[in-house]
């Protein structure tokens, strides 16, 4: 009996022996014209190079950029006889680049002009730099109000699985995270898919899974434009582009990791708009904030703000910054990085061992600055510098990682600070967390519970100023979602407290006691902890008990 005739395995190993005899051909013919041969079918085209010769010309000429090496280009060459490609050099030259020309077959050619279609929607893309037309932009966004949408937009472009889609895949998580208003976007390979997980309001949700195809071709995108190296991938790299966003740009910041299924990339995004935030309109409690004001005008001294990754503090310190600056006040800054940039300001970036926040902050000290900020205080240096700088004539802003106020002083301890000194040295000590913060149209106010009623009684026992203290609250609000894109909130609000140096506090200081000592000696003071603060914007339906409890703990 015959057997049936598999004619698609034949019509594919036909088509496998044409493409063999192609290259063959083009092999053969690259020895005639004395022009190397390659096989761009198996190289990635550097679409960079590509963008230099207008799709058109490349079209007409035959002839297309796949690599560039500074002002050296590869140039792949079909047709050597091609009357326009003579003109297409001259203009090369002309703008100063050596070509370098490669003889290929008609199917690399192919392969190369398609990814034209790569260029379409970015108008550049280069390290550093990722610019959409403002209007692509500005309509995206409009079109992706809920994750539901932005599944469906990247559903639509994933499924063309043309090469082209990388740009249009990225433009849409990028104006999605815009519209969305994240502060990160989170790309996690796995065993047969990478979730895309964004941000919102604090807490990370699911956004997309990606094939392995679409998420490599977006890591070589996202490494490529952060300046990151493209051929690393098992040790961390860090990297930042710029995004234009209408009519301003907006920093992100790219933090690769290796993983088990390949490498999690982390984008921050930078909106200079979140600085430019009053820190009247942080959330401050009334009486903290006016005794703040006051505070960091002084002449000299220091203010630290507490609190974990991702808390707010650097959004605090640059309003503070902005409240304070005037034209005859020289305020000079040393982070890491510079997150946002600030217009009258004098910013630096500790770079490795060879600026460092001590280092830099030495130099600082002998520039004459009145203000100065410290990203952050992580070591004894680093801490000793700093009060020494607010102990001569100098107010020094900066952070530390404690869990409250009170533990602000045992940290500096722990890093080989003087606690003698901490009593002329500091002057306020911060803590703060971000909550999320109740959707007007989207809360629903409730009866409290008993054990509800009792947390809230313990919260401000002994407290001392009865000003402060609920007056037999009934009922507190939570979140109503619309749907299931909807989670009752929108935006964030931050929960704070402060000690404030006096004479008790720093003679208690001297002595090196333990942060629970400080917060009972230091409760006298009168101002709320994050507890107390979280409370009142509860029962005021600024946000939800969950979110406090969640956050700073309730019991």
């Amino acid at each position: 009996m015959d057997l049936p005739f598999d004619t698609k395995k034949t019509d594919a190993q036909l088509a496998g022996v044409r493409e063999r005899e192609e290259e063959d051909v083009a092999r053969i013919l690259s020895e005639k014209y004395g022009v190397p041969y390659t096989d761009l079918t198996l190289h990635e085209i550097d679409t960079e190079a590509l963008r230099i010769i207008p799709e058109d010309d490349a079209r007409t000429a035959e002839a297309a950029a796949f690599a560039r090496a500074n002002k050296t280009l590869s140039l792949a060459v079909h047709n050597p006889n091609n009357p326009a490609l003579p003109a297409l050099l001259h203009d090369l030259g002309n703008r100063g680049y050596a070509v370098k020309q490669y003889f290929v077959s008609k199917k690399s050619l192919e392969k190369t002009l398609g990814r034209y279609g790569d260029l379409s929607y970015a108008t550049e893309s280069k390290p550093g730099v990722f610019e959409v037309k403002g209007d692509t932009l500005a309509r995206l966004a409009a079109e992706m109000s809920s994750r539901s949408r932005l599944r469906e937009e990247l559903d639509a472009v994933v499924a063309e699985k043309a090469l082209d889609r990388v740009s249009r895949v990225f433009e849409i998580i990028l104006a999605g995270a815009f519209a969305l208003r994240a502060s990160d976007i989170h790309f996690e390979p796995e065993e047969a898919k990478t979730r895309l997980r964004l941000r919102l309001d604090g807490a990370l949700t699911d956004a997309y899974f990606f094939d392995p195809k679409t998420y490599r071709l977006l890591n070589s995108r996202v490494k490529l434009l952060s300046g990151a190296k493209l051929n690393l991938s098992d040790r961390a790299q860090d990297g930042r582009f710029t995004v234009s966003k209408g009519d301003r740009p907006v920093e992100i910041r790219a933090s690769f990791i290796p993983g088990a299924y390949g490498e999690s990339i982390v984008l921050r995004i930078l909106d200079p708009e979140t600085t430019k935030t009053s820190f009247k309109d942080l959330g401050i409690h009334p009486k903290l904030l006016a005794r703040l004001e006051k505070e960091i005008r002084k002449p000299n001294g220091m203010l630290l703000t507490t609190g974990p990754t991702g808390s707010g503090k650097t959004t605090t310190l640059y309003s503070f910054l902005r409240e304070i600056q005037s034209p005859d006040i020289k305020i000079i800054t040393i982070e890491n990085p510079i997150e946002y940039h600030l217009e009258g300001i004098v910013q630096t970036q500790v770079e490795g061992k060879k600026y460092t926040f001590a280092e830099g902050l030495k130099s600082i000290v002998r520039q004459d600055p009145d203000v100065i900020m410290v990203g952050e205080i992580r070591d004894a240096d680093t801490a000793d510098i700093a009060i020494q700088a607010a102990l001569t004539g100098h107010f020094v802003f900066s952070t530390l990682h404690t869990n409250d106020s009170a533990g602000t002083f045992p940290r500096l301890a722990d890093l080989g600070a003087d606690p003698k000194s901490f009593g002329s040295a500091i002057s306020v000590s911060m803590a703060q967390r971000l909550v999320r913060r109740l959707h007007p149209e989207h809360k629903k106010e409730r009866p409290l519970t008993d054990d509800e009623k009792m947390v809230i009684r313990k919260a401000f026992e002994n407290f001392p100023d009865a000003s402060l203290i609920p007056n037999d609250p009934q009922t507190v609000w939570e979140p109503e979602p619309a749907n299931g894109d909807d989670t009752g909130y929108a935006g964030r609000i931050g929960l704070y407290e402060a000690i404030f140096m006096d004479d008790d506090l720093a003679h208690l200081l001297r002595d090196n006691p333990p942060a629970a000592d400080i917060r009972k000696a230091t409760l006298k003071q009168g101002y709320l902890t994050m507890a107390q603060d979280g409370i009142l914007k509860a029962l005021a339906g600024l946000t939800s008990l969950s979110e406090v409890e969640d956050n700073v703990g309730l019991s």
